[in-house]
């Protein structure tokens, strides 16, 4: 269906591809992995039109082809799902369907509305989806609204649909919809690209898996012929031992308590502890309230009701000024929204919460600056060109470490971690675990939130499970399984008091 061999590119004079060669068979759901950085993106770009090559050959159904942008990859049935999707959500799911390829009556202008609503719920109904097209788009889930970008792939006739990231940002039930219409797709003959650092989705929907390193075709293997660790190897070049860090410290006393927390609306009456050196995991499906209780105690939403403690003693939090004072850090589940000015450069960014400590007399020392940076920067293993590189141009894991760095130099009691590893490769992954394990054994209390069950299990010394804003049970580590916790994430019985 596709091949693309001796594939190169360079970047003012920087090469991020050397000779790498790609296939894909018709029906076929072909993984491509690498760690940030790999080439993986810029590889889909060259395919797609919006980058050029400097050497190699890519050939689509036989046929050697050079598209010259998006569109004639388009035409030629190849489509790309972003993770950052191309919803426009005032638009209904029809006109979305449509848009820039709208059915009119002649050269009125004039839209045939009922035309393009009758056929986009056909196309979904083929796809096993009851979706109204006259719905706002605005109005549905991430996850809905993911699938109606590939079922207005398949209406262009797509015959491959390359997917970035699919379920980052999706809930469990979301993620069987999309694997659902993808294995249906599939059984029509329509190819895949998946793109994930997902390894448990890697090994239960694609037929086989290409890896990049460092801009370098490593190999391809089929999925039934391989393990995590033989996938692992081949995308950092070394062994990484256990997946998750071992932990050998004692858990202290208790550093913050919340009693009969609420927010209307989101969550109520949640209460729980965490001690000191205690990683504290709270598990659930996307919308159970994890992320706003956090964000509740950190001063970010206001609380209808319920009293935080710290070390014993009632504090009031109404910001997160406040939270950052009483030695409270947090770093989001969105990075490049909430927790990096993009535009800045690393030292910047790391400096952002910690004005007090490179600052004098309101005006920031550069010597100080510089000094947190470069302590930063070599504690976390943060790969930069320099304290100037823009943020932007890192890799999502050396993102992610600059975003914890920025806490970090507050050296907190309390941390937050919500997603730590979202978009994260493997390598990146047990760095970021690591940096984790050493906090806890500093004492800091961690209080961290993961949709990735192995995550939580390999971590947390209990973990927390909300469901529809009510917290149903603590389960410590002994007692952690993954369908413990799903039992009690999809509203099985309720085991903690309120």
């Amino acid at each position: 269906m596709i091949a693309m061999s001796g594939i190169s590119k360079s970047f003012n004079g920087n090469k991020v591809l050397e000779d790498v060669q790609f296939e894909v068979k018709k029906g076929e759901i072909h993984a491509l992995m690498g760690e940030n950085g790999a080439g993986k993106s810029t590889m889909m770009k060259i395919l797609t039109g919006i980058y050029s090559r400097d050497a190699g050959e890519v050939w689509v159904k036989g046929e050697k082809v050079e598209f010259k942008n998006a569109k004639e990859a388009e035409e030629a049935g190849i489509a790309v799902i972003h993770q950052e999707l191309n919803i426009l959500p005032d638009l209904t799911v029809a006109e979305n369907f449509y848009l820039g390829n709208e059915q009119t009556f002649g050269k009125s202008g004039i839209l045939k509305t009922k035309e393009m609503n009758r056929q986009a719920e056909e196309i979904l109904s083929k796809l096993g989806l009851d979706i109204d097209a006259r719905t706002v788009t605005r109005e549905l889930s991430v996850g809905k609204q993911q699938i109606i970008e590939i079922a207005k792939a398949v209406s262009s006739n797509a015959e491959v649909i390359i997917m970035d990231e699919p379920t980052a940002a999706l809930t469990d039930r979301e993620i069987e919809t999309l694997f659902a219409t993808v294995r249906s797709l599939q059984a029509q003959g329509v190819s895949f690209v998946y793109i994930s650092h997902r390894m448990e989705e890697i090994f239960a929907m694609c037929d086989r898996i290409t890896i990049l390193r460092d801009g370098q075709y490593v190999g391809v293997r089929k999925i039934k012929e391989t393990t995590f660790e033989e996938i692992v190897q081949m995308m950092v070049g070394r062994e990484l031992g256990e997946r998750f860090p071992k932990r050998s410290h004692d858990i202290g006393d208790v550093k913050m308590k919340v009693e009969g927390l609420t927010h209307d609306g989101f969550f109520e009456d949640v209460s729980f502890e965490v001690r000191k050196g205690e990683i504290l995991g709270i598990a659930g499906l996307m919308g159970a309230g994890r992320t706003e209780v956090i964000q509740s105690i950190f001063g970010y939403r206001k609380l209808t009701s319920g009293q935080i403690f710290i070390d014993g003693k009632p504090v009031t939090i109404s910001n997160p000024l406040q939270a950052k004072k009483l030695g409270i850090g947090y770093v989001t589940e969105d990075r490049k929204s909430e927790g990096l000015i993009l535009d800045f450069s690393v030292r910047d960014n790391m400096s952002l919460t910690n004005f007090d400590r490179i600052s004098q007399s309101a005006i920031i020392r550069k010597g100080k600056e510089n000094a947190l940076y470069d302590m930063m920067s070599k504690r976390l293993r943060v790969r930069t060109s320099g304290p100037e590189q823009a943020v932007k141009s890192l890799s999502g894991g050396n993102q992610q470490k600059v975003v914890i760095a920025k806490w970090l130099g507050i050296e907190p009691d309390i941390l937050f971690l919500d997603e730590p590893t979202r978009g994260v490769d493997v390598g990146a992954k047990k760095e970021i675990y690591s940096i984790i394990n050493e906090l806890a054994e500093r004492g800091v209390a961690i209080v961290m939130i993961s949709s990735e069950l192995p995550e939580v299990i390999g971590m947390a010394d209990r973990v927390l499970v909300m469901h529809e804003g009510q917290l149903m049970a603590d389960i410590p580590k002994e007692d952690m399984t993954q369908e413990r916790i799903m039992h009690f994430a999809t509203g099985g019985d309720k085991v903690v008091q309120a």
